[in-house]
């Protein structure tokens, strides 16, 4: 049989530390009702010839129980040891409940901030209560004045659900749009709870009864001709509503990661160049002119632009890449950065097959540790004569 561990007070925080860690949200919304309370924790008394072969460890352990200062209940119990003598031992501690824990940790105060502001919520809105504990973070450090926009923001969302305003245009005091911005994800949550509301709540505007802002899609115009049908604008940032009202016929459609790269352009006939869409290139399938249209997309070599690719390509079928394949990496291996966070898929359906070899092995790290060429890093001299060859049509480049 196995002797019992002598837990000193530094022990014992570091096992209340992964018990709050774990279970704090939980002990908020049932206030400390659920069967695990009282929590009491044995201190490990050992037999006496455990202790007798341990001597300085048991009178550290006793001596630490003995100075120790703190919240609970610390229980004592007595040996009577033949060789040891008569022994008084710290045997147990026990918490009658959470705010005891919070106490043990120095998290005290934020224990109970939130539990006062879970209270001012639950007066008002009582659906919360057992929904909010996994908010512990905002009840516990919001500041005051967060907190109360937080609960303005609600109240009106409340009452005017279908308002049909921009952000910038909610009557309440305190907020701005940068405010919100930040905190929709906790709002649409707690919009749902309130309301009973279904729907995504990654979709704020929608969820919410907002009006969302027109997204501006950057477009070049490459060929003066198409320009002259724009009276000469070659650089655009419109709306999507109104792009596609735009009487062009570009034979060629260019898109392009990051809007550096875009603005880098010179002119080449037939083509428009989209810029620095990123994950929301997927719009540009709404544009007649863009689905009849032969696309192409250049990206960063990563596992996020491959992903790109693969959304892009799921609206738009026939589109091509390029400077994305192994060669184009491998020849610029002194520009390679690595990436942050790959993209977290394991398998991209609509990459063809060589983009999908180099997505998985990026992802296998086989070329070294989260690889990443952007493609502003791609030699101009080496990407503008590729561009040029897949844009232009072949009856003009055979005139060159």
């Amino acid at each position: 049989m196995r002797e019992p561990r002598l837990k000193l007070p530094s022990e014992v925080r570091e096992l209340l530390q992964r018990r709050f860690d774990n279970r704090h949200r939980d002990w908020l919304s049932d206030h400390g009702t659920t069967t695990e309370w009282p929590l009491d924790i044995p201190l490990g008394i050992p037999t006496e010839q455990a202790a007798t072969a341990r001597l300085d460890a048991m009178g550290a352990w006793i001596a630490a129980w003995r100075s120790w200062q703190g919240e609970g209940e610390l229980a004592w119990t007595e040996r009577r040891w033949r060789m040891l003598g008569t022994q008084r031992l710290p045997q147990m501690l026990r918490l009658e409940g959470p705010r005891q824990v919070a106490a043990w940790l120095g998290e005290l105060e934020r224990w109970d901030r939130a539990n006062q502001r879970l209270a001012l919520l639950g007066e008002r809105w009582p659906m919360l209560v057992q929904r909010i504990g996994r908010l512990f973070g905002v009840l516990a450090d919001y500041s005051q004045a967060d907190f109360e926009c937080l609960v303005a923001t609600l109240a009106w969302l409340e009452r005017h659900p279908d308002s049909g305003l921009y952000l910038r245009q909610l009557p309440i005091p305190g907020l701005d749009t940068k405010w919100i911005e930040s905190r929709k994800a906790v709002l649409a949550e707690l919009f749902c709870c309130i309301t009973g509301r279904p729907g995504d709540t990654s979709d704020f505007h929608t969820l919410c009864g907002l009006r969302r802002p027109p997204l501006l899609v950057r477009m070049r115009i490459l060929d003066p001709t198409l320009r002259a049908r724009t009276g000469g604008i070659g650089d655009l940032a419109t709306a999507v509503d109104d792009l596609a009202q735009l009487d062009i016929q570009p034979a060629k459609v260019l898109i392009i990661e990051n809007l550096q790269t875009g603005l880098a352009l010179d002119d080449i006939p037939g083509t428009v160049a989209f810029m620095a869409l990123g994950y929301g290139a997927t719009v540009l399938a709404q544009l007649p002119w863009v689905r009849n249209a032969d696309c192409l997309y250049w990206g960063d070599i990563d596992t996020h632009g491959l992903a790109i690719l693969n959304q892009v390509r799921s609206c738009l079928p026939t589109l091509r890449s390029l400077l994305m394949d192994e060669c184009t990496l491998l020849s610029h291996r002194t520009f390679w950065t690595h990436e942050a966070s790959q993209h977290a898929g394991q398998d991209l359906p609509y990459l063809h097959p060589q983009e999908l070899a180099i997505y998985r092995a990026l992802k296998l790290n086989t070329f070294g540790q989260a690889v990443r060429l952007e493609q502003e890093r791609i030699e101009w001299r080496h990407a503008w004569p590729e561009l040029v060859n897949a844009l232009t049509p072949a009856h003009l480049r055979s005139t060159n």
